[in-house]
């Protein structure tokens, strides 16, 4: 796949079939995505991979443990505009395609809970910070997993990057046995996407160039 179809074709998925997807594909994606960008070399990304049968025993273990305080902020406190509005249409045109009116706290709750189950992926795995980093190296994770998802998609498989994982960080660290010193950024749901699934059609909007980019005459 062309690099220019994978961007325009990576989407958020959050619904799949249940097509398993072999270790040895989640690998060789990984070792390439790990030529993303990474100052000084560090390559901070930490990665656990849970796939077929693993992802039972995970789900059994989050089901006998509370949520958790993320380890930091997943949005900034008092989102301001434009960011707010942003976020706040992406989630109404989510839950339209989904059929879940705003007044059924219930159903959105229950939405949400399947986060944790990884949207039905077969696959999925978790990105893991040593504390030490700062921001710069934050990046870093950002650029590795966007590497990743577009190689993802040159071998047909979809994804969704999850920072709702950080509200169960402790509960997942136990189980992949992180050590303290690392900090779970986010999870990544892995598999084919589920064509009939209506919640596949959301294409979130961007905002103009001009609203973002300035050309500086020089």
């Amino acid at each position: 796949m062309d690099v220019r179809d994978a961007v325009e074709s990576r989407r958020s998925v959050r619904a799949f079939r249940d097509d398993p997807v072999p270790d040895a594909v989640v690998r060789d994606l990984l070792e390439r995505a790990a030529r993303a960008p990474s100052g000084g070399n560090l390559q901070p990304w930490r990665i656990f991979v849970v796939n077929g049968d693993t992802l039972g025993r995970l789900h059994a273990h989050l089901d006998e443990r509370d949520f958790e305080a993320p380890g930091y902020d997943i949005y900034p406190p008092g989102l301001v505009e434009p960011y707010r509005t942003n976020r706040f249409a992406v989630g109404e045109q989510m839950y339209e395609l989904l059929g879940i009116p705003r007044e059924d706290k219930a159903a959105r709750l229950a939405r949400l809970a399947e986060n944790y189950r990884f949207f039905g992926a077969p696959c999925g795995l978790f990105c893991f910070i040593d504390k030490a980093m700062g921001p710069p190296q934050w990046s870093d994770l950002g650029m590795f997993l966007q590497s990743f998802m577009l190689l993802a998609r040159g071998a047909g498989l979809d994804t969704c990057a999850q920072e709702a994982w950080a509200m169960r960080s402790g509960a997942v660290a136990g189980f992949v046995g992180a050590p303290d010193h690392w900090m779970l950024f986010c999870g990544m749901a892995i598999g084919h996407a589920d064509p009939d699934a209506p919640v596949n059609t959301l294409v979130s909007q961007r905002q103009p160039i001009d609203e973002w980019a300035t050309f500086v005459d020089g």
